[in-house]
């Protein structure tokens, strides 16, 4: 028992320390590559990468499904089930793979349903190679992920998370010598197939040497494919909506604008994907105690609703402290931030990254309210929910692109955001989650009064300084979240949320 809490304590710490790590390795690396692919050739590496993104669609949400059904035998010792179900899972995913393969050779051949001939020819062959070695990798990893899957099933977190680590630093370090040798994007994927590839054997390695599984395709158990798919039917809904507002945007784009103005909305979308990566590690954390509280046996169903509902607003005022300076900090800083780490030209990337931010800030904050739903099992609406948002996006960007840009790209986004993030959904939540949404909403607006100080600080320091050194800004950043920080402490914070910053100042006091 207590190495099986150490592996997961271990994998918490090591997943917040992979996602700082992601985001530190990509602020280094990113300009670099910048520079040395330029406007043209990046917005090309992103047009198509986002293209092949696009087919983890076939994947359905399968993934989800392999860790429930493990959980089933591992609690009756049935190892044979347990091998015939790493045998389907393998069937299904070399299957799928093969599909995968097959449309990427079809886009491959078809460019011009992407880019409408807006390439030149040497464009064209880049773009043919990069599809070509990008579906190669996207295929290959998504069958490696059912080995991923058996050692997350076994909790073999330490092993998991480090070598995710490794990867996440190996990528850049491998990659830069190619750029600079003038490999360009072809190089750079090359690199990144060549460590997926090296990854996935070293998966495949430890299931079958160190965990000792084995892999049965026959006798499969009926009725678990069937099951299956309506278990997972939901979730692959909402995993489309979500490749399509994640990826479409930037075909839309290139297919209309052209691959430079990809590039720079490709900036302000890294950045974005930074502060959403932040946030959803946050809520993360709280995942087990929604589940104790939706399946204790002791609570009455009000009771069950009040603590469901001070959980969604303790954890959602926790986060939108974090979350408003994080946005406040990108509103006065991003600009100067942009122009010295992305470089000239990518100006129009900081409306994109701050409409994105501004539109996903609450849906962040109440990102525990996914969880309370799974947890209840009522996440088929979100998935219908966010489908429709994936239309409403679709035909919005379409609309405005032509008009205002990619300014207009993210606009539809965030229209969509507001209407099934803010207003739908919380409207689902107070009707069928039982949250008390006017207390949570009360709570928010009360908080906000201690951010009218570090915006007029904000505004004050914009208009007089310039952050256009990084020492300024450096310093800039500093004193607004000193400013920031004794306001909300003033003025929004509770005695639970002090308590959180005082009691492990007074235990290292203490010690």
């Amino acid at each position: 028992m207590g190495k099986k809490i150490n592996q997961l304590k271990a994998g918490a710490i090591l997943s917040y320390a992979q996602i700082a790590l992601n985001i530190i390795v990509g602020i280094a690396y990113t300009p670099v590559m910048l520079r040395i692919l330029g406007k043209g050739e990046y917005g090309l590496y992103s047009t198509v990468a986002s293209t092949i993104s696009t087919l983890s669609i076939l994947s359905l949400g399968l993934n989800s499904g392999y860790i429930r059904y493990f959980s089933k035998y591992k609690k009756n010792n049935d190892m044979t089930s347990i091998y015939k179900l790493n045998g389907l899972f393998v069937s299904i995913f070399t299957v799928i793979g093969i599909i995968m393969i097959l449309c990427g050779a079809f886009l491959t051949a078809n460019l011009d349903l992407i880019f409408d001939k807006g390439l030149t020819e040497q464009e064209y062959v880049i773009a043919r190679v990069l599809m070509i070695l990008l579906t190669i990798s996207l295929s290959t990893s998504f069958l490696a992920s059912v080995f991923a899957h058996i050692i997350s099933a076994n909790e073999r977190f330490l092993f998991l998370k480090g070598l995710g680590m490794i990867k996440s630093v190996a990528a850049p370090v491998l990659t830069l010598p190619l750029l600079f040798g003038g490999y360009g994007s072809i190089g750079m994927v090359s690199t990144s197939l060549f460590i997926s590839l090296v990854t996935d054997a070293i998966y495949l390695y430890y299931v079958i040497k160190v965990l000792k599984h084995k892999f049965y395709f026959r006798n499969f158990e009926k009725g678990v494919f069937k099951s299956l798919f309506v278990f997972t039917g939901f979730i692959a809904l909402n995993l489309i909506a979500e490749q399509i507002n994640h990826n479409l945007d930037k075909v839309l784009i290139s297919r209309y604008l052209g691959t430079t103005f990809t590039a720079v909305y490709a900036v302000g979308y890294a950045l974005y994907s930074y502060y959403t990566g932040f946030a959803t590690a946050i809520s993360g954390v709280f995942t087990p105690r929604v589940h104790n509280i939706v399946n204790a046996t002791d609570n009455d169903e009000r009771e069950r609703t009040n603590r469901i509902t001070e959980l969604f607003v303790r954890v959602g005022r926790i986060q939108y402290i974090i979350l408003a300076l994080l946005t406040l900090g990108i509103i006065f800083f991003g600009r100067e931030f942009i122009m010295i780490w992305a470089g000239e030209g990518y100006n129009d990337a900081y409306f994109v990254v701050v409409l994105l931010v501004v539109a996903s800030v609450f849906p962040n904050a109440q990102m525990i309210g996914m969880y309370i739903q799974r947890a209840l099992n009522k996440h088929r609406f979100r998935g219908v929910m966010y489908a429709i948002m994936a239309l409403i996006n679709i035909v919005l960007t379409i609309l405005f692109i032509p008009h205002f840009g990619i300014i207009g790209a993210t606009v539809g986004t965030l229209i969509s955001q507001v209407i099934g993030n803010i207003i739908i959904m919380n409207i689902y939540y107070h009707k069928k989650c039982n949250i008390n949404i006017f207390d949570y909403w009360k709570n928010i607006i009360l908080m906000s009064k201690g951010l009218i100080l570090p915006i007029a600080f904000g505004i004050v320091i914009k208009e007089y300084i310039d952050f256009s050194a990084i020492s300024m800004m450096l310093l800039g950043i500093v004193a607004f979240s000193c400013v920031y920080a004794g306001s909300m402490w003033l003025f929004a914070l509770n005695k639970y949320e002090k308590n959180l910053i005082l009691s492990p100042i007074k235990k290292i006091m203490k010690k």
